[in-house]
């Protein structure tokens, strides 16, 4: 009988020792996000009137309670190029409507469609936003001349993004990104139909109850194609070529014109 206990207490110890390096070695793991494109590269056409962008990713790791609960929310975020940008002011000054006023603004982007599953204040509060840099009305745009009158430089600002949101380059959409699973989700985003030409970053955020935990990212180019693209090219490499082929058109198109158009 003291043999059979001896025997029971050296399982349970081998149990527990077991179980307890298994925890210790296999530590809590966290969620992850990731996305994809489908392609690379979009080419456009002289009549590309705007399109809907699709992109397609997927939560790992996720706890299944929580995200019955729907306590996952996701912002994806397709950020264009970003340039140097000049506002001006126009003012009416003897009948005639002439600018006035202008300041300068680096490294803007040319872009900005959000794409989130819902509202904004419904997935994280304000202050997680401005931490992020998400959101149009929360990216940092940078005056050239930080010098300048602190007022002047807000309300150029804020007519520089309201300008961005008339062209609906910057833009968001409620319930855009939408699950196709318990941990895939398609998001859409609305291109416009001046979407500007070069690389642009496609970011998704990760929310949990309300909390930022990861993000990720991946880079889609947009690009003219056909007969647009070499013009466009040969405007962008060859300036001085481009204006010179320019002046010959015309200056062919006005005698043409005169030839075709004259009276007898």
């Amino acid at each position: 009988m003291a043999m059979l206990r001896k025997w029971v207490i050296f399982l349970v110890t081998i149990t527990w020792c077991t179980h307890s390096f298994g925890q210790s070695a296999d530590p809590e793991l966290t969620e992850n996000i990731e996305i994809g494109l489908s392609t690379e590269t979009i080419t456009i056409t002289s009549d590309f009137s705007g399109a809907d962008l699709t992109i397609f990713g997927a939560v790992d790791n996720i706890d299944p309670l929580l995200m019955r609960q729907g306590r996952y929310d996701i912002v994806v975020v397709l950020e264009g190029p970003s340039r140097n940008i000049v506002v001006r002011k126009k003012s009416r000054v003897l009948g005639i409507w002439i600018n006035t006023n202008a300041t300068s603004f680096r490294n803007v982007p040319a872009s900005y469609l959000v794409s989130m599953t819902r509202n904004p204040q419904d997935i994280t509060d304000d202050r997680s936003y401005k931490q992020l840099a998400l959101g149009a009305d929360n990216i940092y745009i940078e005056p050239i001349n930080e010098n300048g009158d602190k007022r002047t430089i807000a309300e150029f600002r804020e007519a520089l993004r309201a300008t961005k949101k008339s062209g609906a380059l910057y833009s968001e959409r409620v319930g855009g990104v939408q699950y196709l699973s318990s941990n895939l989700f398609r998001a859409s985003l609305a291109l416009p139909a001046s979407v500007p030409l070069g690389t642009h970053k496609a970011r998704a955020f990760l929310f949990k109850n309300g909390r930022f935990l990861k993000e990720t990212s991946d880079q889609l180019h947009i690009a003219k194609s056909g007969f647009e693209q070499a013009i466009y090219r040969t405007a962008q490499d060859y300036g001085l070529i481009y204006g010179f082929l320019a002046v010959l058109l015309a200056m062919a198109t006005g005698w043409l014109g005169r030839i075709i158009f004259q009276r007898d």
